[in-house]
């Protein structure tokens, strides 16, 4: 072997180890390190790497483990005649959903990921109190099977919550504890038997709700958004027949905007005369950075056309796949109906430690304290992107909990986002948000979870594989 077959990069974040392994593993697959190849010895690899010994004799082992190679005593290192097949592993897209949205399931967060809280503002060690509490609480219950709409306590706290922090009125009956925002969105989309039916969509909006409501069948109609919001008129242009609206009238995801007072009436106008139904997705809440949070669109329906649907993934953790639904009162016996037989709600130890977190004042003491961090980490995000950026980038430091970086039409943002995971960063592009709309190419980077130290660092890595990809 005298080129090799791979480069490895001092700069990336991933291991020298685990490049070298890769590299060589996917040239004998490949075919490139032909069947029955000598390989040199650990040692000469090492030289020729520069890297430390033990590096390239951890690889070679496990390589070794693997029956892609095997060793012949004095003879050296050949790669196997007949390798055994890889593994099954489809490609990314098939094996791992939406890897550009959550490139890694188990690790911790790393720079500029969306859509998971900030790691070192949690108060984990009175959670972790809470939870053995709940726990032990749990344990003890009469063995029976637990109200599928969640725990009384906790649907109590939420209504409660959800009338002093989004103004919105409601009563425990109307509330469904779910598995997260999927878990709430499958109910609903079940419960009101859409299957066939027509739904506007926000463009650019959340591809994994969109995806869902493919799922469920539905004819998915994109909505461009402006300032304002959802354009209202254009859904009535486009198919004034829908059947349902998905919206993100708080905080637009991914945009940041505000849906204006006179788009959320036009919206519930259209809904009332259609007999249509809205879904409201209220991601980020509260967690308004700038000003105070509008009240929830459901708080303005006089109608019963808006299901209101919340989680506790960005303030507490994703990890409890623990959400919540508001239902219209005329709603809520189907939609109970609904969950006891196919979505009930999380597990009663997880409800209990939520809702104790509530009612004991530690939830809105901690909104209170993210937010002051989020907002502080925008702004430095935003000021130091700014500053390594060059001229046709450009930089908004106003929406929800990312910042955006507009790249040229011409740089492939997808291609970027792939790279920078290589660099220990997962920003999130950009185009696939759109579906009709002519997309802008740019990079969303979460706010929540970035390195002072490196952040500069990182900023200009990031400016330099965009320009990299744009160059070629």
């Amino acid at each position: 072997m005298d080129t090799l077959p791979f480069n490895i990069d001092r700069e990336a974040k991933t291991s020298l180890s685990s490049q070298i392994y890769t590299g060589l593993r996917d040239a004998i697959h490949g075919g490139t390190l032909a069947h029955g190849a000598r390989l040199p010895s650990w040692r000469d690899l090492a030289a020729q790497l520069g890297v430390s010994r033990g590096t390239v004799r951890v690889v070679y082992e496990r390589l070794l483990d693997e029956q892609l190679l095997v060793s012949r005593g004095p003879s050296g290192t050949w790669v196997a005649d007949t390798p055994i097949a890889p593994r099954a592993s489809p490609e990314p897209s098939s094996s791992h959903p939406f890897p550009s949205l959550f490139p890694d399931f188990s690790n911790r967060p790393t720079a500029f990921q969306m859509g998971v809280p900030a790691q070192d503002t949690f108060p984990f060690k009175l959670w972790t109190r809470m939870m053995l509490r709940s726990a032990r609480k749990a344990a003890m219950h009469p063995v029976s099977y637990p109200d599928p709409r969640g725990t009384i306590a906790l649907r109590q706290e939420i209504a409660s919550y959800l009338a002093i922090a989004r103004g919105l009125n409601c009563t425990p009956d109307q509330v469904l504890v779910t598995a997260g925002f999927a878990g709430a969105i499958g109910i609903a989309l079940r419960s009101l038997k859409l299957e066939a039916a027509s739904a506007w969509f926000e463009d650019p909006g959340f591809p994994l709700t969109r995806r869902a409501l493919q799922i469920a069948g539905l004819t998915v109609i994109p909505i461009p958004v402006d300032e304002e919001g959802l354009g209202v008129s254009q859904g009535m242009s486009k198919a004034p027949h829908a059947a349902l609206a998905v919206v993100t009238p708080g905080q637009q995801a991914p945009l940041g905007m505000t849906m204006s007072l006179d788009r959320r009436r036009a919206l519930l106008a259209w809904a009332a005369s259609q007999n249509a139904y809205i879904i409201e997705d209220d991601y980020l809440g509260e967690l308004q950075l700038h000003g105070r949070a509008a009240p929830a669109l459901a708080s303005i329906d006089r109608h019963g056309r808006v299901l209101h649907i919340g989680t506790f993934s960005k303030t507490i953790s994703p990890a409890l796949r623990l959400g919540f639904m508001v239902v219209p009162p005329h709603l809520a016996p189907v939609f109970a109906e609904t969950a006891a037989c196919l979505a009930p709600a999380p597990t009663i130890a997880i409800q209990q430690a939520a809702a104790d977190f509530i009612s004991e004042g530690h939830y809105l003491r901690h909104l209170r304290r993210t937010k002051r961090l989020y907002a502080a980490r925008q702004q430095k995000l935003a000021d130091a992107i700014r500053e390594v950026a060059p001229s046709g980038y450009s930089v908004d430091g106003s929406g929800g909990l990312t910042v955006r970086l507009d790249l040229p039409p011409h740089c492939d943002d997808v291609a970027t986002a792939e790279r920078a995971l290589s660099y220990g960063m997962s920003p999130v592009a950009l185009s696939p948000w759109y579906l009709d709309t002519p997309a802008q190419r740019g990079l969303l980077l979460g706010v929540t979870n970035y390195s002072e130290r490196t952040l500069r660092k990182d900023c200009t890595k990031l400016i330099e594989l965009c320009r990299a990809r744009t160059n070629q």
